[in-house]
């Protein structure tokens, strides 16, 4: 590979084109983990609970999205959705690949972080929920003020990590038309008859990204173990 045809193919216009796509892998990652997170810890607070019919939904939900692969999830989202719409409501849904593409990214990444919440809720002590007891917390109170800021530095490195995978699994989303990092070198490299290009630079900018995420979240770790 040449520097003319490096320098041919990889114009202002095409490394501009590839850095808009590689901001919609990080916007739709991080609309994904959020969702995940409010998921996950909805289904966890499910599955630690009393009523057998919620930790009954709760485990269904992780055991169908942990057991069929991303990909099938999205495309039976962004293909079935029209078709429920039509059948329930009667009007024709028109979805949007980046924003079915994200909650379906997200519903995924849900049923993972149940875990990680549930494990990292339940290794705090129980001494610590008899204690908020003993000064009049209620269940919620409780939650939100003692166990989930344990839980949070506990479950901090592998959500990192989970956040990462959502960045790179973004990519899933050109299967059904989300113009996305990935999608923008194949783009490139198919106008110019050369993909080797634009998927090295491609490698380059998913580098860049999951090791500035990794170097920012191994400090923010160190600053939280400090305050312990």
């Amino acid at each position: 590979m040449s520097l003319e045809a490096f320098q041919r193919i990889m114009t202002s216009e095409n490394v501009h084109f590839m850095l808009r796509s590689a901001s919609y892998s990080v916007i739709i990652a991080i609309c994904a983990l959020v969702g995940g997170s409010v998921l996950g810890l909805l289904s966890a607070s499910m599955k630690m609970s009393k009523h057998g019919v919620l930790r009954g939904i709760a485990n269904v939900y992780v055991e169908i999205i942990r057991g069929t692969p991303m990909l099938l999830q999205i495309m039976l989202l962004f293909l079935g959705g029209p078709v429920i719409t039509k059948s329930l409501f009667k009007f024709v849904f028109t979805p949007n690949p980046y924003v079915i593409g994200a909650v379906a990214v997200a519903i995924n990444s849900g049923a993972y972080s149940t875990e990680l919440f549930r494990s990292a809720i339940q290794s705090v002590d129980k001494g610590q929920w008899e204690a908020a007891r003993t000064i009049g917390l209620n269940h919620w109170q409780t939650m939100k003020e003692i166990i989930l800021p344990q839980a949070f530095k506990r479950i901090l490195p592998p959500y990192i990590n989970e956040f990462i995978v959502l960045l790179k699994d973004s990519s899933l989303l050109s299967s059904i038309g989300a113009v996305e990092l990935l999608q923008s070198a194949r783009v490139i490299g198919a106008d110019n008859y050369n993909y080797l290009v634009p998927l090295l630079c491609a490698t380059g900018m998913y580098l860049v990204m999951t090791l500035t995420i990794s170097f920012f979240a191994r400090k923010l770790e160190r600053r939280l173990a400090e305050s312990d």
